[in-house]
């Protein structure tokens, strides 16, 4: 049985790496592409290599960072809950006629949600009591 599990452990690291490998040579590839394809004509640059093009993205993930300066998801999705908490927190200090005035308030400005921008376009998160502008006929 232990067997068994070392070796399918074994072939989901040789996946893995035959991915990475695969993966940083599809990179490499499109990295050369791009440059020998743009920066001889526009700059009168040098043609690269595979080999150059890899030191590029070598060096610029060296200068300016990897996995966007440490930020997890992690980090994303507690900043979400963080707000909603600072809502509901401030909603419960509330009398429900409060409440009940700032969810219409929030329901004016930006329609129901993503769905609602996404059906109606950008007029579902303006205000309904402003006016808009009519266009002039001529």
């Amino acid at each position: 049985m232990g067997n068994e599990f070392n070796r399918r452990k074994g072939r989901g690291v040789a996946k893995f790496l035959v991915l990475g490998i695969l993966f940083i040579a599809v990179v490499g590839l499109a990295t050369q592409f791009l440059w020998n394809a743009l920066i001889p004509e526009l700059f009168h640059g040098p043609v690269i290599t595979f080999w150059q093009a890899l030191g590029l993205l070598l060096l610029g993930k060296l200068l300016f960072g990897w996995h966007n300066h440490h930020r997890s998801w992690g980090d994303k999705w507690n900043r979400n809950r963080e707000w909603k908490t600072r809502i509901k927190e401030r909603m419960s200090h509330m009398t429900p006629e409060e409440q009940a005035k700032m969810r219409e308030h929030f329901r004016n400005r930006c329609g129901r949600g993503f769905n609602s921008w996404y059906r109606n376009g950008w007029d579902a998160c303006e205000p309904e009591d402003q006016e808009k502008p009519t266009k002039k006929e001529d």
